[in-house]
Parts: structure tokens; C-alpha cells; sequence
């Protein structure tokens, strides 16, 4: 089986080492634009300044065999799926930002936490109502076993 995933535009933030990226995105960082490729322009129809949207980008030129690692926030020796951390085997990234305006193919947003010039893969609104984390499932068991072989 393959997979194929199309690059549908670029984002550029005011970052350009991976060291002066902030760990998280945030609604009160720099300005930052979402620049969709011509051809996937159509598809911004429907979206208007003060909407929240997903972004989904790719984190380029980062370690993808490593499964495990420190929290930089706790220091905490966790697995990868358990960590935002941009070292993983499919380095996915999402960040809920607010739309400030559109301009032609161009999003103007806030506090994204990629390099410039980072691939787009996706852009999904946010519905309220429906996007929201669902509650702890009463009877969900958690297992105090870990399969870590590092400290």
C-alpha cells in the first residue's frame, strides 16, 4: 500500500532555526501567513476572519526512528505518542489558530510553531459543537505498565 500526501501550500513564520521556535502554538504569537498554492485556492471558500481552523503541517528534517523521549516542558521520559514533540515516524503537526483575514490565497494568523517556509498539508474549520474532547470514559482502565527501555 502507498500513501501520498500533496503539499498544498507553505507556512512562514518569523522562525528559521528550529531553536527559536516556540514548544507550542499560540493565539498571542507573531503573525504568521499560510500561503495556499494557487491550484487549492478554490478550496479557501467559505472561510472568514475570526474562524478557527486546524492546520495540519509537516515538520521537516526531524529524527523520525526515534520513539522515545524527554518532555522539554516536565523533563518527564515518555513515548512519542504521549509527547508533542516533533521527533516521531510521521511528523505531523496541528495547531487550532484564529483566521485575522484572507487575502486572495494568503491566511493571516497568529502564533504558529513551525519554520518558515514549513509544507501544509491540510487546513479543516473547527465546528464548535462538534470538535470537542469527549469526557473520560468511566470504566477506561489504565495499565501502570510501561514498555521503556531507557531510563
Amino acid at each position: 500500500m502507498e500513501t501520498k500526501l500533496h503539499i498544498i501550500g507553505r507556512i512562514h513564520t518569523p522562525y528559521k532555526k528550529l531553536a527559536d521556535c516556540p514548544r507550542n502554538f499560540s493565539d498571542q504569537g507573531p503573525q504568521c501567513t499560510i500561503l495556499v498554492d494557487e491550484k487549492y485556492a478554490d478550496g479557501l471558500l467559505g472561510l472568514q476572519a475570526g474562524r478557527t481552523i486546524l492546520v495540519l503541517y509537516w515538520f521537516e528534517n526531524v529524527e523520525r526512528e526515534k520513539l522515545q523521549g524527554r518532555s522539554r516542558k516536565s523533563g518527564k521520559f515518555s513515548g512519542v505518542f504521549a509527547l508533542r514533540s516533533p521527533a516521531r515516524p510521521n511528523p505531523i503537526a496541528v495547531s487550532a489558530v484564529t483566521i485575522e483575514r484572507i487575502e486572495g490565497n494568503t491566511i493571516y494568523t497568529r502564533g504558529l510553531d513551525c519554520l518558515d517556509d514549513t509544507p501544509l498539508l491540510d487546513i479543516k474549520p473547527l465546528k464548535s459543537g462538534e470538535d470537542q474532547v469527549a469526557k473520560p470514559c468511566p470504566t477506561a482502565i489504565r495499565s501502570s505498565t510501561t514498555t521503556s527501555t531507557t531510563p
